[in-house]
């Protein structure tokens, strides 16, 4: 029994290592034994986003209990009425309840729930595109297409153990400080998506055995409307938090 719990363990590793280094045999395999091959990738991604949340909440928090508040970069055009009104937001938002339940809340449910839809839409696009597969085979390459946001999540980890603060700027957004809508598209656009693309785009043609100009259309359409989806979701929770902080009592 110990045995065959290693060797299946082992199963594990390597199946998780073939995807970043040999994709087109890893989905082959997947595509012989699809049955709940979404499993590890999802828990993997959900480890490592819950992680995540709990080394930025403790970062926030010890910033706040050293007395370091983040400000707004057009902090010193603000009215004393506004800055006042943000430090006593602040304060209020202290505690586990905003730095980790809500933050994780949202973090899992923007992983599981956009994984269904990536999934779900990835198998219509190739339903529309002449393949035949079924809707579990597109959640199952979904799940494993979205692996790099796993090494994503590390290093995110790593950097913010070594700046001892969350990151401010994710992804590209830096480049785009006068645009909120265009900061949010940056923070995701980054190498992490292109080779999650890129591997859906890998998955489909071999899981499906779909062509690949057609495999390369679903996933970059697919890919790019829920980008977009996603910035614009992004900014309207970005601004509705901004009026909240600017008036916290109302």
């Amino acid at each position: 029994m110990a045995q065959t719990d290693s060797s299946k363990k082992t199963s594990i590793f390597l199946r998780v290592l073939e995807i970043f280094l040999r994709p087109r045999a890893a989905f082959a395999a997947l595509s012989e034994d699809s049955q709940n091959g979404w499993r590890i990738p999802m828990l993997a991604l959900t480890l490592s986003a819950t992680l995540v949340v709990l080394v930025g909440g403790f970062l926030k928090a010890r910033a706040a209990a050293m007395g370091e508040t983040p400000l707004p970069p057009d902090w010193q055009w603000w009215t004393p009425d506004m800055q006042n009104n943000y430090m006593q937001a602040q304060q209020s938002m202290q505690g586990p309840v905003f730095n980790y339940v809500i933050p994780l809340m949202g973090a899992l449910i923007a992983l599981w729930v956009g994984w269904l839809i990536l999934g779900a839409t990835l198998h219509f696009g190739s339903t529309l595109f002449g393949g035949r597969g079924s809707m579990q085979g597109a959640l199952n390459v979904a799940a494993w297409a979205s692996l790099p946001f796993f090494l994503q999540d590390l290093l995110k980890i790593v950097y913010m153990l070594i700046a001892r603060h969350p990151i401010q700027s994710a992804g590209l957004s830096g480049f785009a400080s006068n645009s909120a809508f265009l900061a949010q598209l940056l923070s995701r656009l980054d190498l992490f998506f292109i080779w999650s693309v890129i591997l859906l785009i890998v998955g489909f043609r071999v899981v499906e055995n779909m062509p690949l100009k057609k495999s390369a259309a679903n996933a970059l359409i697919v890919s790019s409307l829920l980008l977009l989806a996603g910035a614009g979701i992004g900014t309207l929770l970005a601004n509705l938090s901004g009026l909240a902080i600017q008036r916290p009592f109302f």
